[in-house]
């Protein structure tokens, strides 16, 4: 019953949202999934070694939207309610607001040169109706001083933002179909490609592949090949018993393998070969996965979450293998 409660609660948070929320559909759906008796998942466990269990890491009072990690080891966060942009420059450490409210409540990724491309327009009037009306703008912060200009505008409602190794950049609109397109130019495509409720993306190592998340209605991944946008390949689809898993954040692994954040299911999917299996398990609300970078902090081949709750935590059990024997950084 406790339990019960405190979902309650953020769900009761999230639609009170001042002046963002999600499409209603959605976040009813996610409380839903959460707050009935969870359905027997189809992902079995993936083969691992055992591990230590998530531990949190840090902490914004705050919907954590979308989280990414600098090669310096310091994490940045989007808050979805306040539209600001935090640092977190190691595990324990306070949040520090980099930016004020900018309307940063979608993806943030690190370009090669340490700045960051934040997305906006991830509300649900924006959401749903970007792929029509294209007004937001992908913004470009500066990691030190806050400061923020515009990298581009014209694309649909901003949730998730993936970054190619030549400087492409792709984005989704959840409420929507439309995948968006940035060359390193300055060339804006909004509807680059289609799939129905487009939700985490991420791009393959060598730049040939697009991975985007349907969210809804039928989850699963999709490739889209980047030299052939107008035919997307269904890759993996999600077992009917994960119908209102809500996945969402999509990262990578070392060996280019997809890693999916799940609302409702509360798991932490990978792929393997040409199925899904769970990572870790029981936590719900997920938003984003990363893994960190660098030698210090929010260190290389560590796995983070951050969620609903604004609580992010580091999860030994999808760390890349040599950092499996080492301890999570305790809070």
């Amino acid at each position: 019953m406790k339990r019960k409660t405190k979902l309650g609660r953020m769900r009761g948070a999230a639609l009170r949202g001042r002046r963002r929320a999600l499409a209603p559909a959605l976040v009813l759906a996610a409380a839903a999934g959460v707050l009935a008796p969870a359905p027997a998942h189809a992902a079995p466990a993936c083969e691992a070694p055992r591990s230590a269990p998530p531990v949190e890491v840090a902490h914004l009072s705050d919907w954590v939207e979308s989280i990414a990690v600098d090669k310096r080891g310091r994490m940045f966060a989007t808050a979805y309610f306040t539209g600001r942009v935090y640092r977190i420059d190691a595990p324990g450490s306070t949040p520090v607001p980099l930016t004020g409210d900018i309307g940063a409540n979608g993806g943030i990724v690190v370009r090669e040169d340490g700045r960051l491309l934040v997305g906006t327009g991830n509300d649900a009037l924006h959401s749903l109706t970007g792929d029509a009306l294209p007004l937001s703008k992908l913004l470009l912060v500066d990691p030190e001083s806050g400061q923020v200009s515009t990298y581009a505008s014209g694309l649909g409602g901003i949730d998730g933002v993936a970054l190619a190794p030549d400087g492409t950049v792709y984005t989704t609109t959840v409420g929507g179909r439309s995948i968006g397109r940035v060359t390193p130019d300055g060339r804006v495509d909004p509807s680059w490609a289609q799939v129905r409720q487009p939700n985490g993306i991420a791009v393959s190592p060598d730049g040939t592949q697009v991975y985007v998340i349907q969210t809804t209605v039928a989850p699963g991944l999709y490739r889209i090949p980047a030299d052939d946008p107008a035919h997307p390949r269904r890759w993996i689809s999600a077992a009917p018993s994960d119908a209102l898993a809500l996945p969402d954040g999509l990262t990578l692994d070392g060996q280019g393998r997809p890693l999916i954040a799940t609302h409702a299911a509360g798991q932490i999917w990978r792929v393997e070969g040409e199925r899904l299996c769970t990572v870790e398990s029981g936590l719900y609300l997920s938003t984003q996965i990363t893994y960190g970078h660098g030698d210090r902090g929010f260190s290389a081949g560590r796995l983070y979450r951050s969620g609903v709750n604004g609580r992010i935590y580091e999860v030994p059990a999808g760390a890349e293998p040599d950092q499996r024997a080492e301890a999570p950084a305790m809070r």
